[in-house]
């Protein structure tokens, strides 16, 4: 596939992945491979996350709750926080209901999304949505019963419940260790899943681990046609390893050609809801899997001087100004990017991985803004207590989180400054 052919893959996919991807007509091998190998990332990926975390001890149906928060040595899930402790739990289903006990929270920030096996959100419990009273709710899979306002339905037989709790620094931890302590899920035990393979597997393997998946946690009927194509697809086809490659190609050009305003890309509406986007879909879970919706968080990602990222040394200034348009909170993460397009913290002097509205130390501006300083070393001076460390080597990248953002930001009348050279 050359250049011109690979932009018009591309243009077809970003002209509207909800109806381009399926509504295509069963077109060769290698195109085919492309589409599906697309649409069955984000199921891959949440298997291949689920297995990290049960190799790791965790059991389903039950919580294990991150004690510290989230550094450089967290390379679990791409694109981690550096706000709140994650409790997480997989869910299975398929042997009946369990319950969810949620603590009293008072007015402290929390939330539990619950995802199905294609990365949805079929439901945020949290502040903005329950309030910090706590609860009991009942967890149920497709075709269960249970009604009433206390029913959390799921739209697969497996799923991720990952909860998290805002802290304030490490005085605050026992506390929260408090809070995450009153999450307790009760019901049938889970059934282990089987091993499957990963996005870097052999074709072959990967589509049998994808059937497989669509097996045990079907799509929904609206999937039909890619689920036609997927039927008539054959893996060890002459042209699948190049499909394969397109694939991976527009995923890296499709985040390298992401509409940036003042530096920054804005999450689309349906992030975290993806309906037939299906390439959207594997591009987030590609490097921010279990996104939330908008309403609950809105991520900004900066766009850097080349391929999406920063490569020089500094000094770069990013102003932030004095009121910030979150009903929650707000901050600012340093990661380093890998190869393949994820994104997690480096390992640096002061132990910082982000910047935020609960940082201790910073140092504001006479009207109450703020100058963060990014680089890979030290600025020195004043700006010392703004610093934002940088990896010591190759490309860096930024996401602005802003928590409960305000209508403001949602309709796009806010816009965040952009990072400039100092």
């Amino acid at each position: 596939m050359n250049r011109r052919e690979l932009l018009a893959a591309l243009a077809l996919a970003l002209a509207g992945a909800a109806g381009a991807l399926p509504g295509r007509a069963f077109a060769d091998e290698s195109t085919d491979a492309r589409d599906l190998w697309l649409y069955g990332l984000p199921i891959i990926e949440m298997a291949t996350t689920r297995a990290r975390h049960l190799a790791g001890g965790l059991r389903l149906n039950t919580f294990q709750h991150a004690r510290q928060l989230s550094d450089f040595r967290s390379r679990t899930v791409t694109s981690p926080n550096n706000d709140t402790l994650y409790s997480i739990a997989w869910l299975d289903l398929t042997q009946g209901p369990v319950s969810l006990t949620v603590p009293a929270t008072g007015d402290r920030y929390w939330s539990a999304a619950f995802m199905d096996m294609y990365s949805n959100n079929n439901a945020v419990l949290g502040l903005r949505t329950t309030g910090g009273g706590g609860g009991r709710y009942l967890v149920v899979g497709p075709g269960q019963t249970g009604s009433g306002p206390g029913v959390v339905r799921c739209a697969t037989p497996h799923a991720w419940l990952l909860v998290r709790i805002l802290t304030d620094g490490a005085e605050d931890l026992p506390a929260t260790h408090a809070v995450q302590d009153g999450f307790r899920l009760s019901g049938p035990a889970g059934v282990a899943p089987p091993a499957f393979a990963g996005r870097g597997a052999a074709p072959v393997d990967y589509f049998a681990s994808l059937n497989q998946l669509l097996a045990s946690d079907p799509p929904p009927a609206t999937d039909g046609k890619m689920l036609a194509r997927l039927k008539a697809f054959r893996a060890d086809g002459p042209g699948v390893a190049a499909g394969i490659d397109q694939a991976r190609n527009i995923a890296r050009l499709a985040e390298g050609r992401t509409s940036f305003i003042q530096g920054w890309t804005y999450t689309k509406a349906n992030l975290g809801d993806f309906d037939q986007d299906y390439l959207y879909r594997a591009l987030v879970a590609l490097s921010g899997l279990a996104a939330l919706p908008v309403a609950e968080a809105m991520y900004l990602r900066s766009q850097g001087e080349r391929e999406n990222s920063y490569w020089g040394d500094g000094l770069y200034r990013l102003a932030i100004p004095t009121q910030m348009p979150v009903n929650a909170f707000w901050s600012l993460s340093m990661y380093e990017q890998t190869a393949d397009g994820q994104r997690f913290f480096a390992e640096n002097p002061i132990g910082r991985y982000a910047i935020g509205d609960r940082t201790k130390g910073l140092k504001r501006n006479a009207d109450g803004s703020l100058d963060v300083w990014i680089a890979r070393t030290d600025p020195g001076g004043e700006r010392s207590a703004n610093w934002l460390p940088a990896p010591k080597t190759g490309p860096f990248n930024m996401t602005m989180r802003l928590y409960l953002p305000r209508p403001e930001v949602l309709d796009g009348r806010w816009r965040l400054p952009a990072i400039e050279k100092a």
